[in-house]
């Protein structure tokens, strides 16, 4: 096989360990923390999309209540240049596009970055015709209860919706933006790099310890925004798929960056992550994102005729008939060219959990925060801040401490 609801006490352990977190960062040496600045940050990836809608000022809101540190806007540029929040630039999975009938001529074929898709796409549509869309829950298996209910937001909306809640919270929330498919951008007048810039800069976050990081999955942009920020900067790296062995799968279009298609550069992802790579990375970037089985991997638990096999007898083929690997070299290489180490995504239903771990996904994010990684994107954020909370308790003296005096709560 290749593999392309919250109980009271979770929010009582998320209280705690937001109030702590600042003391620990302090003293992350001393507790003997693996991290390179202090205990693990949780990202909402596209807010939170576990119970909400991708990208909406409402998840990223429930993000932020249930305790993430960051929340992550994928940025796509509109006709008109305006940047919003949305996955990819078509617009079909993530929006109702598809039903609104003013807008039926507008579906065509795109190439992005070298495979074609038919959809609608946002360099088509104006920001006000981006607002008459409402976005949906891509994912089948989640709730759609919420489909058709929240607007559309832009960077700017999503940079003041964080700086209201860091003032509501008292604490630092911050943004993690992605420039989606730069090179495709770029190809239509649209260059998300200084519009990203001006954004930030409008909102007086572009400096070296605004509360920002932006990533990528290409190495050009990232080294243009290096010339121009010194907001920190991560590297994705992805892969196409797991093979039943656990080894990573490269296919196109996600074997390499897309930069490197088109510089006609050799390699795939994966050179990113060996120590010259992270040695070449910490030249421009200041993280890595990886895809998380680049840090610990899974295999099928059976295999016949080179296919994985359903292992717990549900009936189904998926990460759940997996079993967990020896952990990988890279986080430790990574740190050693003072990389931070970011993986990604996280996701609560057993379906994305593999045998060890079923049932409970607190057991995931306490394997990777004991790997040392530095943060992590999660759809699901109450549950990654409950293993860290878990992790903290059992690693961090300081939060222990905290807990017993009974001075972890506001």
């Amino acid at each position: 096989m290749t593999l392309h609801k919250t109980p009271h006490r979770t929010h009582r352990l998320a209280a705690a360990v937001l109030t702590v977190l600042g003391t620990l960062a302090a003293g992350a040496a001393q507790a003997g923390l693996p991290q390179l600045s202090g205990p693990p940050l949780v990202i909402g990836h596209r807010g939170a999309p576990g119970h909400l809608p991708d990208h909406t000022l409402e998840g990223y809101a429930l993000a932020i209540e249930l305790g993430a540190d960051f929340v992550e806007p994928d940025l796509v540029a509109t006709k008109d240049g305006v940047l919003i929040a949305r996955h990819e630039p078509n617009l079909i999975a993530t929006t109702n596009v598809a039903s609104i009938p003013k807008f039926a001529s507008r579906k065509r074929v795109a190439i992005v970055d070298g495979a074609a898709e038919e959809g609608f796409f946002a360099s088509d549509f104006t920001l006000a015709e981006i607002k008459e869309l409402r976005a949906v829950q891509p994912m089948a298996q989640r709730d759609h209860g919420f489909d058709g209910e929240y607007k559309i937001p832009t960077l700017r909306e999503v940079i003041a919706l964080v700086k209201r809640k860091t003032l509501e919270k008292g604490r630092t929330i911050g943004i993690y933006p992605e420039t989606k498919h730069p090179t495709y951008h770029k190809s239509l007048g649209l260059a998300l790099e200084d519009r990203l810039l001006d954004e930030l800069t409008l909102a007086g976050w572009n400096y070296r310890n605004a509360p920002v990081f932006i990533q990528s999955f290409e190495t050009a942009n990232l080294r243009e925004l290096r010339q121009k920020t010194r907001v920190h900067l991560v590297q994705l790296v992805d892969a196409d798929g797991l093979n039943p062995d656990g080894t990573l799968s490269f296919a196109p279009p996600y074997d390499k960056p897309y930069d490197w298609v088109v510089s006609g550069r050799p390699g795939l992802f994966s050179d990113l992550l060996t120590p010259a790579g992270l040695a070449e990375v910490a030249t421009y970037a200041d993280g890595v994102g990886p895809w998380k089985y680049y840090l610990q991997s899974t295999a099928c638990k059976v295999v016949a005729q080179g296919a994985c096999q359903d292992a717990n007898g549900d009936g189904l083929v998926n990460e759940a008939d997996r079993t967990v690997l020896p952990p990988t070299a890279v986080v430790a290489n990574a740190h050693a060219q003072g990389l931070v180490v970011h993986p990604y995504t996280f996701r609560s239903e057993d379906s994305r959990l593999p045998l060890e771990d079923l049932g409970t996904p607190t057991r995931e994010y306490q394997r990777f925060y004991e790997l040392g990684v530095d943060g992590l994107f999660s759809d699901f954020t109450e549950s990654a801040v409950a293993g860290r909370s878990m992790y903290l308790l059992k690693h961090a003296p300081a939060y222990r401490q905290c807990l017993v005096k009974g001075g972890c709560t506001r």
